[in-house]
Order: C-alpha cells, then structure tokens, then sequence
C-alpha cells in the first residue's frame, strides 16, 4: 500500500496545494456547499474517487459539457450515491486482492445534500454502513431541497418557512423538528462520526482525516448555510453557522468507535434567538402569535443538548 506525507493543518501549507475542486462551478454567491467540499478534500493527501448525489453541488459542478472536479467523480442517482461508491469501493479491493492493480491507499467518498441523504437516500446509506464498506460519507446539510425549490427535507428546522411548509394562518413554519441524523449514522456502530462546521475549519479537516482512515464506514454531516433558502446574506454562511454552533442547535461532536466526545462546548450557550434573528426564514416566529414555536424549539434544543452532554460524559 501506497504511504503518503501529511500535510500540516496550516494555511500557509494548505494554502500550497491545489484545489481538487476548481473554480466556475454554478453554486450560488456564499454557498456553504463549496467551502466544505473544498476543506475536505484539502484535508485528505490520498488520491480519492467521489459519488456525488443528485442536488445542487451536483449540477451546479457539472454543467454539461464542464466540470469543476479535478478527482475521479460519479453521478448516479438522487437516492443512491451510497450504494454507488459501495460497489465502486468494493470492486477495487476486489481488484487489489487478485493482484490485477496496485493498492495505492484510494479513499472513497460519497457526498450528498440533506435531501438526498436524511430522507431520499438514507435507505442506500444505511445499507452501505451496515455491509461495512470501506468509504466516507459527507452530508452537506442545508436544511432543505434547495436544488428543486426551497422545499422542507427532514433536516429542516422546527419553525422554518419553505415552500411546502410556508408560514401563514394555517402553519406557523414546518410543524416537525428535525431528524437527528447523526445520532442515527452512530447507531450502526460503525468506527467514525462526526458532525462539524465550517467556521471551525481545523476541526472538520481533522474529522474528514479520522473519517478517511476509520477502519471501515465513516459518516461525517457538516453544516452548511445557504443563503438562498435562509434568506441570509451572501456574505453571511460564516457566521450562521457559527450563531448555529454557539447556541447549540449544532453541536460539535464525534463518535468513534463508540465513544461519544464532544469537540466544542461555548462558554455561554446563547439562547436560541440568536440564531433565529439573523435569518429570514425565521422572521414570521418574532411575530406574538407565534413565539410559542421559539420556546419549543429551545425547548428540544436544550434536551438534545443536555442528552449530548451525558453520552460525552460532560453533564
């Protein structure tokens, strides 16, 4: 097997190396999508071949007959960038083990948005982790089928208003509270997981490097502002995900091989407002009638933080 030199987690030598992912995509102006792409794929000094779900780091990268990717990259289906890189990982160790190609230490890497990874292809993903394949999984979590119109998916936050759960008389936001999907990647006892954000930038190129040499599946989900759905600014991904991480709707974690631990705890947990004032989406929850939904939302946002704090051993 092919051995490789860590590059350090510094600017100055990762600002020496090249981008795996070029520049002229089609992303919209201060999407999140890119920023994380890119920090992963600078983390990792191993060649590496990508399966990319259906959304819109998919076709906003590959619009025909161009392409921003400068690694091997495939695109199958909304619901199964799973299953594809599982065949694709298996196929090449199958490959080494006869003898027929080099064990160069390729990483395999799926990546997806919410939609086509906490609902349309969780069946795919859940399968892969279970078989045990050898591959990292990335959610680019953006709260939504942006993609295809700004609709809710199941990452979508309690309150939020999206196209199919718009704030008027009837609904006051999307009803539900969202799916933790991480909890469930951890479930599958797999060696690596890991939730992250991009403000934090050193902290997630760490966890996308355990994720790559974890001993079988990894699942990494980072969030991801877009300013398109949030109604934020174009300048502005930045800072939400860090108001996100300071008021502990996304927490930074890992679990590995078991063992829960938190990355980050802020010395003053701000309250959920915070976070909810600075975006558009959210601008219906500060009218009278409908700050009940804010006091839920800090409601479950306090139990899954307080039920963190216990599988980390912080409470």
């Amino acid at each position: 097997m092919a051995t490789v030199e860590r590059t350090k987690l510094t600017p100055k030598a990762l600002s020496a190396r090249p981008d795996r992912l070029g520049p002229g995509h089609r992303l919209c102006a201060g999407c999140a999508a890119s920023i994380v792409v890119r920090q992963i794929l600078m983390a990792i000094d191993e060649p590496v071949v990508i399966a990319n779900a259906t959304g819109c780091l998919e076709v906003a990268t590959t619009i025909y007959p161009y392409t921003a990717w400068r690694v091997p990259w495939i695109h199958s289906a909304f619901e199964n960038a799973a299953s594809t890189i599982a065949g694709v990982e298996a196929m090449y160790r199958s490959l080494v083990k006869q003898g027929k190609i080099e064990d160069r230490n390729v990483k395999f890497l799926a990546i997806g948005g919410d939609g086509g990874t906490y609902d349309i292809g969780l069946q795919a993903l859940s399968g892969a982790m279970e078989r045990g394949h050898k591959f990292m999984y990335i959610c680019y979590d953006n709260q939504g089928y942006m993609n295809t119109g700004i609709q809710r998916s199941g990452a979508t936050p309690h309150g939020a208003a999206t196209t199919t759960s718009p704030a008027g008389t009837v609904i006051p936001g999307k009803p539900q509270f969202r799916k933790d999907l991480t909890a469930i990647a951890a479930a599958h006892n797999i060696p690596y997981v890991a939730q992250a954000s991009p403000h934090r930038w050193k902290d997630l190129m760490t966890k996308a490097r355990k994720g790559v040499e974890a001993d079988g599946p990894a699942f990494l989900n980072v969030y991801s502002p877009c300013n398109r759905g949030w109604r934020i600014g174009t300048d502005d991904a930045i800072e939400a995900a860090k108001m996100a991480v300071e008021t502990c709707f996304w927490p930074l974690f890992e679990v590995e091989n078991g063992v829960w631990k938190l990355n980050y705890k802020p010395r003053k947990k701000l309250p959920i407002e915070a976070w909810l004032e600075t975006e558009g989406r959210f601008r219906h929850l500060f009218k009278p009638e409908n700050r009940h939904v804010i006091e839920e939302l800090q409601a479950e946002v306090d139990r899954r933080w307080e039920r963190l704090l216990e599988l980390c051993g912080e409470a």
